[in-house]
């Protein structure tokens, strides 16, 4: 099973007999057979057929419709879990915070400690004296999480410390051309935002769909507060997995020469501003730069994008020890695991969340 990703700039998607038919305007032609596909991901704009359409829907294939940065424009919605016992579980954990704490915590504490390794690595790696210092922020930041009782406590942590971490994760990118002006995102400003931003997003759907395949609601969660549409279920179960799935990728991708310069291209921000919805926290973050230009949002090319795709893939393919299980399995039956555990905890069967955690 695997996730099939449509790219090109324009095509047309049918039916023949019982599997997808795709040509695109240039000629290409591909048959995709749904007993292989787990989910489709479109960042183009492709023309759907009627009986495609109906076809997807029939196999139920998780769809998702995304811009080129990974931006969510919409996703194909099925019937929901009918494990009504689980979901039980999960409100009555969302109405006692002292429940909720030993949850957040294992989460927030996961996200730190994963965090920090890198930093570790970079300091490592990187002669540059105020690492050494952040890190040790860092750390006071992680030994404060195992006494905190307030969730609200957690949230503040938790946006601290990403404030220290990317002001180191700066450091461990390579290329000259190679721009992070602190994260940014809708839209990014600089060509590491950009891809951070795309695999935070299939990150996102990948956790999001394996949460509903568990009977959950994604829409119940503990670290992010609960907002109308939000799937902070979603969001919370991912964030251990950012380091480890997105973002030394992310390097990985830079630093080895996967990416190259041409990969990328560029908008003004005058012309980003008038053409999609910008944040005004990024609006005010779009300054101008040394040699007085402004700093100008960045879009993977198709070529970048199908590079990201298909080494997302690979990573979520990866095999590595899992310490509860003693065994070496992929990052995808890892999580797959982590929201098994996740379940137990909300039962009552286990007592505190236990993060993933690299080594």
């Amino acid at each position: 099973m695997g996730t099939i990703y449509f790219i090109s700039e324009s095509g047309k998607l049918g039916k023949q007999d019982d599997a997808l038919f795709f040509t695109s305007y240039t000629g290409n032609k591909r048959i995709i057979f749904l007993h292989e596909t787990d989910r489709l991901i479109f960042l183009s704009g492709v023309d759907i057929s009627s009986s495609a359409l109906k076809l997807i829907m029939r196999h139920k294939i998780d769809t998702v419709f995304l811009n080129r940065n990974g931006l969510f424009n919409a996703k194909l919605e099925f019937e929901h879990g009918k494990n009504v016992f689980t979901r039980r579980d999960q409100f009555r954990v969302l109405e006692n915070e002292y429940l909720q704490i030993p949850i957040v915590t294992g989460i927030v504490e996961g996200k730190l400690k994963n965090q920090l390794a890198l930093m570790q690595k970079i300091n490592r790696k990187t002669e540059q004296n105020t690492i050494e210092s952040t890190i040790n922020e860092m750390q006071k930041l992680i030994n404060k999480i195992p006494v905190t009782k307030s969730i609200e406590t957690l949230r503040g942590i938790e946006g601290v410390a990403a404030k220290y971490y990317f002001s180191v994760f700066k450091y461990n990118i390579k290329p000259a051309w190679a721009n992070f002006y602190g994260r940014s995102k809708n839209p990014p400003l600089d060509n590491v935002n950009a891809v951070l931003s795309l695999l935070y997003t299939y990150l996102y759907y990948r956790v999001d769909a394996l949460i509903e395949a568990a009977g959950l609601d994604p829409c119940v969660g503990y670290l992010h507060k609960l907002e109308y549409s939000r799937r902070s279920l979603s969001f919370d179960l991912m964030e251990e997995f950012r380091v480890p799935l997105c973002d030394t990728l992310t390097c990985a991708l830079f630093n080895l020469g996967i990416l190259k310069e041409e990969d990328f291209e560029y908008k003004t921000a005058d012309d980003v501003v008038s053409t999609m919805p910008v944040t005004p926290e990024c609006l005010n973050s779009i300054s101008e730069n040394d040699a007085g230009k402004k700093k100008i949002p960045t879009f993977l090319t198709k070529t970048g994008l199908q590079k990201v795709s298909s080494q997302f893939d690979e990573k979520m393919n990866t095999l590595i020890l899992y310490p509860p299980t003693g065994e070496r399995i992929s990052y995808f039956n890892v999580i797959a695991h982590q929201i098994d555990h996740f379940k137990r905890v909300l039962k009552g069967e286990e007592k505190q969340y236990k993060p993933f955690l690299i080594r």
